[in-house]
């Protein structure tokens, strides 16, 4: 096997929470060499339902592979600090404010200018132009204002809008390393860094795909439609549970006879089918057991009467669905040539046999918490080793080694310790 794709690539991370940190770790798993930059204190997300003192779960799961460098960026010692490492720093990811990093001498301008290919990656809620761009912003705001979370369309008991998993975060630590990875390849044909910019809004606002566009030609009324619809219940202050019905009425009025793709309850749990072609639709019809006509030429899913009879459709089959147990489905469908798969609990799939099968799960040692079992790089490379050996590290671990490789003596450094410029 050849060497880490990133092998000899050096990462300077100055990010906290999800993207910055899922983004940089997916970085470490392609063999850079990535220094978690962190308050003397710990990142927030370090001290966020902590099992032991500065040790989280939700840390550990986003901070594989990298070196810790705890140190007060605040103090003039230590931008000091900063500015000599960063010599020899091939890529900087950063989700500061912009007047935070200016103020701080870690912004773009400042690095580039020590650093001049520099890669500089800046991450935010919500770019860095417009009313928003100064405004703080983690995922739960993001998917807010980006229709995310209006579009899940759940709600709580008392009906306020809920959010499910960090969709813009983890969305957005992809685009993190896409980034870079596209800079770097610029970089090695041409010898030009620069600076790369995403944000939790943009990409929150990709996973729309075709709701989020408009095609005049195909949509405009029915945009009109919602938009006059919206407007109205805003002004007459409807509830937000109860519009949600008004816009299920416009914009889904297609998806009544949906039967194809969706999750059925069973006897004992729940099953989803997912068939988006006239082949896969009739495979459902025959192993499940029921007519419909919803490939015939003349199918018109917004004809009333059609609608009656898809409403007809749905009532059959859930009740059917109920009748066997996720398991017998599973099979009748498979057999069937139907994609399906059971509903399952995230707890179940560390030890599932198919996860296993792909060793989808790896084991590190932690060096506080002994071994952890965590999801596996989403890569596999046939040429490129890809095996990330080391755990998340222990609050600034490695601020001595780090600050004797860019010349710092053992009496510098104590002397930094003793000013509060390093952990």
């Amino acid at each position: 096997m050849s060497p880490s794709p990133l092998n000899g690539i050096k990462v300077l991370e100055f990010t906290q929470i999800i993207a910055g940190p899922l983004g940089c770790q997916f970085l470490a798993d392609l063999g850079a060499e990535v220094i978690k930059v962190e308050p003397l204190a710990g990142e927030p997300w370090r001290l966020a339902a902590q099992f032991i003192p500065t040790e989280s779960k939700t840390f550990i799961g986003l901070n594989r592979g990298k070196k810790s460098l705890a140190i007060n960026l605040q103090a003039e010692d230590s931008q000091q600090v900063i500015h000599r490492l960063v010599k020899d720093i091939d890529v900087v990811v950063i989700n500061y404010r912009p007047d935070v990093a200016q103020r701080l001498a870690i912004d773009y301008e400042t690095l580039s200018a020590i650093r001049p290919d520099l890669i500089y990656l800046d991450n935010t809620a919500w770019g860095r132009e417009g009313s928003l761009a100064d405004r703080p912003g983690y995922d739960i705001v993001v998917q807010a204002f980006s229709g995310m979370m209006s579009s899940v369309g759940k709600v709580s008991e008392q009906g306020a809008p809920q959010v499910g998993p960090a969709y813009a975060d983890t969305t957005t630590g992809y685009s993190i390393c896409a980034g870079v990875l596209a800079a770097l390849f610029h970089r090695e044909r041409t010898g030009e860094g620069q600076r790369v910019e995403t944000s939790l809004l943009i990409n929150a606002l990709t996973t729309h795909m075709s709701q989020f566009q408009s095609l005049p030609v195909a949509d405009q009324q029915q945009r009109d439609e919602f938009l006059h619809a919206l407007e109205t219940a805003r002004a007459e202050g409807t509830t937000y549970g109860d519009f949600l019905h008004t816009r299920d009425a416009i914009v889904k009025t297609a998806a009544l006879g949906n039967v194809y793709y969706r999750v059925f309850e069973t006897a004992d749990g729940a099953i989803a089918l997912g068939a988006l072609s006239a082949s896969l639709r009739e495979k459902i019809r025959k192993s499940v057991g029921f007519e419909h006509n919803r490939d015939e030429p003349e199918y018109d899913p917004l004809n009333p009467a059609q609608q009656v009879i898809d409403r007809q459709v749905t009532d059959i089959v859930e009740k059917l669905m109920k009748t066997r147990t996720t398991a017998d489905w599973e099979q009748i469908l498979t057999d069937g040539g139907v994609p399906c798969a059971p509903v399952k609990f995230v707890q179940e799939l560390l030890s599932d046999p198919h996860v296993r099968a792909n060793d989808y799960v790896i084991e590190l040692e932690h060096d506080l918490a002994g071994p952890i079992f965590m999801q596996a790089p989403p890569w596999k490379m046939s040429k490129s080793t890809l095996d990330p050996s080391t755990a998340s590290p222990p609050l600034g671990r490695d601020n001595d080694s780090l600050l004797k490789q860019i010349g710092y003596s053992a009496d510098e450094i104590e002397d930094l310790r003793s000013n509060g410029a390093i952990l």
